[in-house]
C-alpha cells in the first residue's frame, strides 16, 4: 500500500514546467498533485559516482525542486564508463560542477545545492537536515553508516542501493515510518562494521549498464515516497544479479523488537574457533556462508552453503539441524544465528568469520607448501 506523501504540494507549476513534465500529469496515480509534491520536495544526495548520477538526472529531470549533491571528489577517466554525469571535458572538475550543470540544463526550476565536501558520522546530520529524504549512492560502508545513522536521527527516509560487479540490492530504510509500516534501518542488514572489508569498485569491478539500472531505480523509490503513491521497498528489498538477468524481491525484517517487560533475553549465540571448525563439520553441522556474491567471489570456506544475509532472514526456516553461520568478520553471521536459533535451529557462529579463518588456514597451507618443496629438493 502507498505511505502518505512526505510533502505538501507546491501551491503550483508556471507554465513551462507544466509542459515539461506534462507526462507525469496524466499518470494514473501521480497526476498534478504528485507533481507539485515533487516541485515542493527537498532530496539529499549522496555521491554523485555510478549511483548518484543516475539519480540526480532522473530526480532533475521529473522536477524535483531542491537537490543536496554531496560528494568531495573531483572527475577522473575511469569515472566515465558509469557516471554519467561527467563528460571529458569535466575531468580534473569536481562532481558538484557536473551536478549543478547538468540538472540546471534538464530543469531550470530545480535548485541543486552542491556540497564538496565529505561527509562523516560527525557531519551526516547537519548536512542532511533539512531534506526531506536522502538517496545513499556513496561507494564506502562508513560513510553509508554515517548516513544512515544521521537519517535515523532526523527521522526521515532513506533509499538505499548497493552495487558491486553485476550484482545491487536496492531498498528503502526508515526508524520512524508512519504507523503500520515497517521500522527497518540498514543494520537490520549489515551490522555496524560487519561489512567494511568488501572490496573497493576498483578490485572487484562495476558493470557500467547497472549503475543506470539501480540509479533508476533509487530515484522511483523517492518519486514514490515523496509523492505517497506506489509501494516502496521498506522491508523488501530487491536483489539483482545482471549477468543472469534476474531480479528477485527478499523481505527483510527488524533485527530488534520491543519484548514485553516479562520477556526472558534469549541466550547468546555461541561461537566455534576457526581451528573447531573441522570437527564440527565433521559431526554434520552445516557451514552457512551469508555474504553478498561480490565477496564470496573472492574466496569461500570448501562445503559452504552461499545465502546472502537477507535471504537467510526472509526464510530462515528453511534450514534446520546444527549450522555454522560465517561472514566476513562475525557480524552479519550473528544476525542470522540469532533468526535462526529463533525457529529452533543449532546456529552457532564462526568467530571473526572468514577472515579469522584465513589467518589460520593461510599459515597452514603456505608451511605445508614449504615442505613439500624441500621434499623435492
Amino acid at each position: 500500500m502507498p505511505l502518505p506523501p512526505l510533502v505538501d504540494p507546491a501551491p503550483s507549476l508556471d507554465a513551462a514546467e507544466q509542459e515539461r513534465t506534462l507526462r507525469h500529469a496524466v499518470l494514473p496515480g501521480l497526476g498534478e498533485f504528485g507533481q507539485r509534491r515533487l516541485a515542493a520536495a527537498h532530496v539529499a544526495v549522496i555521491g554523485a559516482g555510478g549511483l548518484g548520477s543516475p539519480v540526480i538526472l532522473a530526480l532533475a529531470a521529473a522536477g524535483v525542486g531542491t537537490l543536496t549533491v554531496i560528494d568531495d571528489d573531483v572527475v577522473e577517466l575511469s569515472n566515465l564508463q558509469r557516471q554519467v554525469l561527467h563528460r571529458i571535458d569535466d575531468l580534473g572538475r569536481p562532481k558538484t560542477d557536473s551536478a549543478e550543470r547538468i540538472a540546471r540544463d534538464l530543469s531550470p526550476t530545480t535548485e541543486v545545492r552542491a556540497r564538496r565536501e565529505r561527509l562523516t558520522a560527525d557531519t551526516a546530520a547537519e548536512l542532511l537536515r533539512g531534506a526531506d529524504l536522502v538517496v545513499d549512492g556513496s561507494d564506502s560502508f562508513v560513510t553509508r553508516e554515517a548516513v544512515a545513522d544521521a537519517t535515523e536521527t532526523l527521522g526521515i527516509p532513506l533509499v538505499w542501493g548497493a552495487l558491486q560487479g553485476a550484482a545491487a540490492q536496492v531498498t528503502v530504510f526508515w526508524a520512524t515510518p508512519p504507523e503500520g509500516a515497517p521500522q527497518v534501518v540498514l543494520d537490520d542488514l549489515y551490522p555496524t562494521g560487519s561489512a567494511h572489508d568488501a572490496p573497493s569498485c576498483a578490485e572487484a569491478g562495476v558493470l557500467g549498464p547497472l549503475c543506470l539500472q539501480v540509479g533508476g531505480l533509487l530515484a522511483t523509490e523517492a518519486v514514490k515516497l515523496i509523492a505517497g503513491v506506489g509501494e516502496p521497498l521498506l522491508g523488501r528489498i530487491l536483489v539483482i544479479d545482471a549477468w543472469a538477468g534476474a531480479v528477485r524481491e527478499v523481505p527483510l525484517a527488524a533485527a530488534r523488537r520491543s519484548a514485553p517487560a516479562a520477556t526472558v533475553p534469549v541466550s547468546g549465540v555461541p561461537e566455534i574457533a576457526p581451528a573447531q571448525l573441522g570437527a564440527r563439520l565433521e559431526d554434520g553441522a552445516a557451514l552457512l556462508d551469508v555474504r553478498e556474491p561480490w565477496e564470496t567471489d573472492r574466496g569461500v570456506i570448501p562445503g559452504s552453503i552461499l545465502r546472502p544475509l537477507a535471504e537467510v532472514l526472509a526464510d530462515p526456516g528453511a534450514l534446520a539441524g546444527s549450522v555454522v553461520v560465517v561472514c566476513q568478520a562475525g557480524g552479519r553471521a550473528r544476525r542470522a544465528a540469532e533468526a535462526l536459533r529463533a525457529r529452533g535451529v543449532d546456529a552457532a557462529v564462526l568467530a571473526g568469520g572468514y577472515s579469522a579463518w584465513l589467518a589460520v588456514t593461510e599459515p597452514r597451507a603456505a608451511a605445508h607448501a614449504e615442505a613439500r618443496a624441500e621434499a623435492r629438493a
